[in-house]
């Protein structure tokens, strides 16, 4: 029998990684304490994603774009992050990013890992530096669950084959849509619509609720 190929699609912010992109940023802004608040409301599902994003966003205006480079070097991946996408490519199952943070840093870390499909929000910049908007539509939840179907047709992959993984309101959609929607060290609405949660774990324990064919060296 064919062993079965799935495609596992993961939020980046506080999933992947271990922070949140936006206030790494608006640390350089003065505005974190101002801005991690919205984030906070937000990923609970009290405010709409795109109002939050938005109204983030916004503190960042004046920033030199040299600060993407500065925010790069210092996201640190989750622990388990690079052996849970590593036994994936080993299995050979696609894997995708989707987040509701900034192109300029997730495809980056996505490259560094080997990982080809991302979504991401852009950040608008002019004469060399942020102007406190963003470019193109928005990533939000509907958004991100449109990205994991289309990622899923590209690689011929059928939906009920698919795994998505996120920690905040705005993953609730592209949870839903996906075969099975994993809530990581996630919110309370998330880890109660969730299809399982994984809490207080490193992202590899993921693997322990997939049927890989091929399991690499590693923790048992």
């Amino acid at each position: 029998m064919t062993p079965r190929r799935r495609l596992v699609v993961t939020d980046v912010d506080s999933t992947l990684i271990t922070g949140e992109v936006i206030e790494m940023l608006a640390d350089r802004a003065g505005s974190r304490a101002e801005v991690a608040a919205v984030t906070e409301r937000a990923m609970r599902g009290e405010i709409d994603f795109r109002r939050s994003l938005h109204e983030r966003v916004a503190t960042l205006a004046g920033l030199p774009v040299s600060v993407l480079d500065d925010v790069r070097h210092e996201v640190e991946l989750t622990p388990g992050a690079e052996r849970l996408v590593a036994e994936l490519h080993a299995a050979g199952w696609p894997v995708g990013l989707v987040s509701g943070g900034f192109a300029e840093v997730v495809e980056p870390l996505a490259a560094g890992l080997r990982i080809r499909f991302v979504r991401a929000n852009r950040l608008e910049v002019v004469d060399g530096h942020l102007t406190g908007r963003v470019t193109g539509p928005v990533v939000d939840a509907e958004a991100k669950a449109a990205a994991l179907r289309e990622f899923a047709a590209a690689e011929g992959v059928a939906l009920e084959d698919t795994v998505a993984i996120g920690d905040g309101a705005n993953d609730l959609a592209m949870l839903a849509a996906a075969g099975l929607g994993i809530a990581f060290n996630a919110k309370p609405v998330v880890c109660a619509q969730a299809d399982v949660a994984v809490l207080d774990a490193p992202l590899d324990a993921v693997l322990e609720l997939l049927d890989l064919p091929h399991r690499a060296p590693g923790r048992a």
